[in-house]
C-alpha cells in the first residue's frame, strides 16, 4: 500500500465558507481556485485509480486557517474543515485512510480544544500546523500547550511552510517577485521554524514528539554539515545573549535535536533529494507524501513522480517498505488492512 500523508484538500463547504469570509486578495486564492480536484471528490477518486494501492491521509490546503479569518471566526472554520475531512473518511475509508486536523492557530486556547475534538471525537490521526502563525513563530509561549498536548496524545504534528509574496526578499521592495517567496522561500520557512524550535527546547522536554515536516525537512538534510559543526560555534559570531546561552541550554548538539524531526517524500519527483532525506533522517523518519494536487497537471503529476523517485532510490526493499506504509501505520495508530 502507498499511504500518502501529505496531499492536500479543501472540502466543498469549507471552501464555500472560506470564501465568504476571506479578506479581499487572499494569499494562494488565485492557486487554490485554479486546481479543481481540491474541492471535486470524484475527479480526486479517478485521479487515484490510476496508481495500485494508492490512499490518502487527508490534509487541508493552504491558505492557513489564521489568514483566512480572525479569532472571531477561525474556531468554526477550523471545525467546519475538520468535520468535513471526518465524513470523507467514513465515506470513503477505503480510500481515505484518516485525515489530519486543522487548528485556530490564532486563539491558542481555541486550538487545544479542537485537539481534543478531533482527535478524540473525529478520530484524527495528528494535527497541521503552519511554520508560522501570522508572522508569529512556533516557540512563543502561547503555543507551547499545543506542542505538549500532542506529546500526551502521542500523535504527529504535520508542518507545511507559510509565506506570503507580501513578504520581500530585499528592503525597501514591496514584494517577492519572480515566485522567490514559494520556490526559495517556503523551504527557508520550514527551516527557521524547525530551529526556533531546536533551540526553544523542544524535544529536551518531549523527546517523542514527533513533528513531520513537509518536504523532507527542506534545507536541513541538504545543509547538514553546514548545521553541524557551524551551529556548534553558536554565539561565537555574533554578541546576543540569546545566541551566546543558547548552545549551554541544551543536553545536545544542535545537529542531533535536527535530526529528530520526520520528513516526507513531497519533492516533486527529486529522487537524489530523496536520498539525500533518506541518509539524514533514516528510514524509520520518512514518510510517502506527494502534494497532490499542485503540480502542473493539477492532480496526477506529483503522485506519478513521487512514486517514480521512490522506486529510483537507492534503498533496499524494506527500507522503501517503511516508507511506504509502514511508518505511517506506526505514527499515525491506522487501521487499514
Amino acid at each position: 500500500m502507498k499511504i500518502d500523508i501529505f496531499p492536500h484538500i479543501l472540502p466543498r463547504k469549507y471552501f464555500d465558507r472560506m470564501l465568504q469570509v476571506a479578506p479581499p486578495g487572499l494569499h494562494m486564492q488565485k492557486r487554490i481556485s485554479g486546481v479543481p480536484v481540491l474541492v471535486d471528490i470524484e475527479l480526486r477518486l479517478k485521479i487515484m485509480d490510476r496508481y495500485e494501492g494508492y490512499v490518502q491521509v487527508l490534509t487541508l490546503a493552504a491558505p492557513p486557517i489564521e489568514v483566512v479569518g480572525g479569532p472571531e471566526v477561525s474556531p468554526e472554520l477550523a471545525r467546519l474543515a475538520n468535520d468535513e475531512m471526518a465524513a470523507l473518511v467514513g465515506k470513503h475509508p477505503d480510500r481515505f485512510v484518516g485525515f489530519v486536523a486543522s487548528l485556530p492557530m490564532n486563539s491558542p486556547d481555541a486550538a487545544l480544544k479542537e485537539i481534543d475534538r478531533a482527535l478524540g471525537e473525529l478520530g484524527a490521526t495528528g494535527v497541521q500546523m503552519f511554520s508560522n502563525v501570522n508572522g508569529r513563530p512556533l516557540d512563543r509561549p502561547e503555543y507551547q500547550q499545543l506542542f505538549t498536548r500532542m506529546a500526551e496524545r502521542r500523535l504527529p504534528i504535520w508542518m507545511h511552510p507559510a509565506r506570503p509574496p507580501s513578504f520581500p526578499d530585499y528592503a525597501g521592495e514591496p514584494r517577492s517577485k519572480y515566485d522567490i517567496w514559494w520556490a526559495f522561500g517556503w523551504p527557508y520557512e520550514t527551516s527557521a521554524a524547525m530551529a526556533r524550535l531546536v533551540f526553544s527546547g523542544i524535544f529536551d522536554r518531549h523527546p517523542d514528539l514527533v513533528i513531520i515536516t513537509h518536504h523532507m525537512g527542506a534545507m536541513i538534510p541538504f545543509c547538514a554539515g553546514r548545521i553541524g559543526g557551524g551551529l556548534d560555534q553558536l554565539g561565537s559570531r555574533t554578541d546576543d545573549p540569546d545566541d551566546v546561552g543558547a548552545l549551554k541550554r541544551l543536553r545536545k548538539r544542535p545537529i542531533d535535536y535536527f535530526r529528530m524531526f520526520y520528513g516526507d517524500t513531497a519533492l516533486f519527483g527529486a529522487w537524489h533529494a530523496m536520498e539525500s532525506g533518506l541518509a539524514f533522517f533514516g528510514a524509520d523518519q520518512i514518510l510517502f507524501g506527494t502534494d497532490m494536487p499542485f503540480d502542473p497537471e493539477k492532480g496526477p503529476g506529483f503522485i506519478r513522480e513521487t512514486i517514480a523517485a521512490m522506486e529510483r532510490m537507492r534503498a533496499p526493499a524494506d527500507e522503501k517498505a517503511k516508507i511506504y506504509e509502514g511508518n505511517a501505520r506506526r505514527l499515525l495508530k491506522l487501521r487499514v488492512r
